[in-house]
This record gives C-alpha cells, structure tokens and sequence, in this order.
C-alpha cells in the first residue's frame, strides 16, 4: 500500500449557519509528519473548520479525508478506526472533573482496549510523563490543576492511544507566557519524538513562529494565505499584513530570529 502523503485533504468545504456563511470553498492539506495550523481572526471558522474533520460537526458541502479517507457521512460505528487514529486536545481541556488526572487519561484505553486496568494506569502515567506533569499529577482532579498543568493533562489524554495524528484546539489559550513558551518546546519534541502529524488552531504569534512548519490563515470565508510564517509575513492581503505586522505580529516575529 503506497504511502499516504497528505494526512488531511480538504476540498471545496462550504459551511452556513443560516444565512451566516462560515466557510466558501475552502480547500488546503496537511502533510504527514508537520506541524500544521490554522490561523486568523476570531470568528474566522478556525476551530469550525476543526470540529468537521474530526466529526462534531457537518458542513454544507465539499470533502473532507483523513488518512484517505472520506469522513463526512461516517456513522458512528464506520469513524471508530479513524478516531483511535487521532487524538484530540480541546481548547478547554475536557477532562472529566470526577475523575482523577491518571483515570482521565486512562479512559480512552478503558474505552477503546481490553487491556487491564494495572497495564491501563501504566501507560497512563507513561502519556502524564511524555505531556511533562510530574508523577504526583497523576492522583490530582482537574480543579487541583493549574492551567498549563490542565493543558498538559488533555494532551496526555490526546495521546493514550498513541495516534500518528494529533489536533490541538488554542492549545496555548489563557496561559502566562513562561507556561505557553513550554507548550511550545513541548509540542516540538513530541512531534519529533513520536513521529505525530499536528494540525493545531491558535491565534498565538509565538507558538505559530516557533512550532508551525506551515499555516493556513482564514478570513473572509476562505483560505487568504498559506505557507510557511516567512512566506506569509511577506503577503500583501490586508488581513494578513494586520494580523503579522501589528504590534504583537512584529514582537513574535523578533523573539522567534532571537532563538534563530
């Protein structure tokens, strides 16, 4: 079987809510093995564009494949093999409040596996370790967490089933800058040491120069740009030159030629 080089192919995507339109054919790819993210201003179908591919919402039309392929029209039953393909951070974590950090993240494995439960909290606390919370965090419940601490809880959870690809909803949303500048190295050495595919969505300047291999800027219904930051940063649309040359486009883009 030939290798499959687009890992996410969307083509002609059309999305409404009423006579609000969303998405007019938007079309763009992710390629096996980078780091991919969408970007642009709120209300630019961002995360929209996110809950489709991975089947919590339907658009109007167009085509949406994953590991080749078509998800929309899937039933339940048809997406499970692809959904323990994937994991899945939300932007608000998720994580059951009820249950601790180590059953949080051991649930897809209690879901989706017959493994028992000692070799489950196991590899529960191996996913805890590679997210970067210590041991201790594993016994803690979510409201016992800090933020950064959260965040690293649901990726852990995002990688129980060890998936090849990963999306990450604002996965830097309401941290402090030394909490987000870690998310950043973190998502780095995950993807290289794990071989993951990452489409994330994120408005954070920083983690987009220091992780994003390309980005695909929304606005207007449609894709304005994509490429990689240098090649965007050079772009001329108006939405793109505000969203890049602002005064925090600007400050991301001299800390990330620091690091160079």
């Amino acid at each position: 079987m030939a290798e499959i080089s687009n890992i996410v192919e969307i083509d002609s995507i059309c999305t409404q809510f009423g006579t609000l339109t969303v998405h007019e054919n938007v079309s763009l790819n992710v390629r096996q093995g980078e780091i991919f993210a969408l970007a642009g201003g709120s209300g630019c179908g961002k995360s929209t564009l996110l809950r489709e591919i991975i089947l919590l919402q339907k658009p109007l039309s167009g085509s949406i494949r994953v590991f080749g392929q078509e998800v929309l029209g899937l039933d339940d039953e048809a997406a499970l093999p692809l959904r323990r393909r994937w994991g899945v951070m939300f932007e608000r974590g998720a994580l059951f409040s009820s249950l601790s950090v180590l059953e949080n993240v051991g649930l897809p494995l209690r879901e989706h596996t017959e493994l028992d439960h000692d070799l489950i909290d196991k590899l529960a606390a191996l996913k805890i370790a590679l997210a970067g919370l210590p041991a201790s965090a594993g016994a803690k419940y979510p409201n016992e967490l800090s933020g950064g601490m959260r965040k690293r809880a649901a990726l852990a959870r995002a990688l129980a089933l060890e998936p090849e690809l990963v999306f990450l909803d604002e996965p830097t949303a309401g941290l402090d800058p030394l909490s987000a500048s870690g998310f950043d190295e973190l998502v780095k050495n995950l993807k290289e040491s794990l071989g993951l595919t990452i489409m994330m969505v994120t408005h954070d300047l920083d983690l987009l120069w220091q992780v994003a291999d390309r980005v695909a800027v929304l606005g207007e219904n449609r894709v304005l740009g994509l490429g990689t930051m240098e090649e965007l940063s050079n772009e001329e649309h108006p939405i793109i030159r505000e969203y890049f040359h602002g005064v925090r486009g600007r400050a991301a883009w001299e800390q990330a030629w620091k690091q160079k």
